[in-house]
């Protein structure tokens, strides 16, 4: 089964038991972000996860192997045209120099780790309309001088 293949038998697994990413999460011990984000093909999961995922969405031989091959992070180029993923690509685009001047001014020259990283979603109730909270947290890499 390659990647692609296990994205769609997993969502449509999990369509069919009614489950939400938070509660297959809970399930496997693992953060809700990082358990979707696997199951949607951009990351890797170590073998018991894969194992547990497997036996919760009662996934089809070669999902295993498919969960724990490692992947490879590409998207499209063009501008997205998703509504929510659109925003979030224009948060970047408005907000992204600000961004990183900021970064850069509190640590230095260098990046944020997408890989020594997590990221929290949360839902914030309000009288105006609930909020959408993203909690970003990587680590602070800088670059090396030789």
């Amino acid at each position: 089964m390659k990647k692609h293949e296990l994205v769609e038998t997993a969502v449509l697994a999990k369509q069919a038991k009614g489950l939400s990413w938070e509660k297959i999460a809970a399930q496997i011990d693992m953060s809700p972000v990082w358990t979707t984000s696997v199951c949607l093909g951009m990351n890797s999961a170590p073998e018991p996860q894969a194992e547990a995922l497997c036996k919760l969405l009662e996934l089809p031989e070669g999902a295993k192997e498919a969960l724990m091959a490692f992947p490879c992070k590409s998207w499209e180029p063009a501008v997205p045209q998703d509504p929510l993923i659109y925003r979030l690509y224009e948060v970047v685009g408005v907000y992204g120099s600000t961004m990183k001047e900021l970064i850069h001014e509190k640590f230095g020259d260098g990046i944020m780790s997408a890989i020594d990283f997590t990221m929290d979603i949360d839902k914030e109730e309000n009288p105006k309309g609930d909020r959408v909270v993203i909690t970003m947290n990587g680590k602070f890499l800088p670059y090396k001088h030789w």
